[in-house]
């Protein structure tokens, strides 16, 4: 039953779905060995929408809806994210410019540019004809939020907070070792059993991207926040989705 309502309290942290629980910060860091299960939630109702438009729709079509669907269920936050990330990354100054910079409300150009490339980016994944109808669209797409999760989880465990701030309950909450093992293990159940050889090279991809993103985050920032975890998000979804789409294992 515990574990129940941890994983409630992860779905209603990072959902707008109604889990029924509190979507408390410090739940959700407490019990954030469990976002690849939620993801895998996320990726089963977002993937079964998949696989039952796509025999009518253009592939393009199923691309943006996808999209769109991902951004409505998480209630936009990481997309947020995602832009923010862009916008104090590419903010010219010291590290309090740049943390200025992602911080403010209104959205940069350096962020709008990177919403364009997210969402071309994901439509054109599902353009380029590696998702046929049948249930490997839904496997896929289970993967690529499964992964996705991960990666969050992954850069709370290895990092640092850069400051005081939204990622800090996360970056503590993850530094035990068996929390860790226990979100990779669940994590790498699911992916083998959804996607076998091609959900660890999607994984692979995902890892790389998510080491220059640290590396990125560690320069400018001194750290991670919580725009970096969502905007890591973001883009393990994206890279994992357009591999997933292209290799055939």
């Amino acid at each position: 039953m515990e574990s129940l309502r941890s994983i409630q309290s992860v779905l209603a942290f990072l959902t707008i779905l109604p889990a029924g629980r509190d979507h408390d910060i410090n739940h959700g860091a407490k019990s954030m060995y469990l976002f690849p299960v939620v993801g895998a939630i996320i990726g089963a109702i977002v993937g079964a929408l998949a696989f039952g438009i796509l025999p009518f729709l253009d592939p393009l079509l199923v691309g943006l809806v996808v999209a769109g669907a991902f951004v409505i269920i998480t209630g936009v936050h990481h997309t947020d994210a995602l832009a923010d990330f862009a916008d104090g990354l590419m903010a010219k100054g010291d590290r309090e410019a740049k943390r200025k910079a992602m911080s403010d409300p209104a959205v940069g150009s350096a962020g709008v540019a990177a919403l364009v490339l997210y969402f071309a980016g994901i439509i054109i994944a599902f353009h380029s004809g590696g998702f046929t109808p049948g249930l490997g669209i839904l496997a896929s797409i289970i993967t690529a939020e499964v992964i996705a999760k991960y990666i969050m989880v992954f850069l709370a465990n290895r990092g640092r907070s850069a400051w005081e701030g939204s990622s800090s309950p996360f970056t503590a909450a993850m530094k035990d070792k068996r929390k860790i093992l226990a979100a990779t293990g669940i994590m790498l159940a699911i992916v083998w059993i959804a996607s076998s050889y091609a959900g660890l090279v999607a994984l692979a991809a995902s890892l790389a991207i998510a080491g220059v993103m640290y590396y990125a985050s560690g320069k400018s920032f001194g750290g991670i926040s919580g725009d970096v975890l969502g905007a890591s998000n973001e883009v393990a979804r994206l890279v994992s989705l357009i591999v997933l789409s292209s290799v055939i294992i």
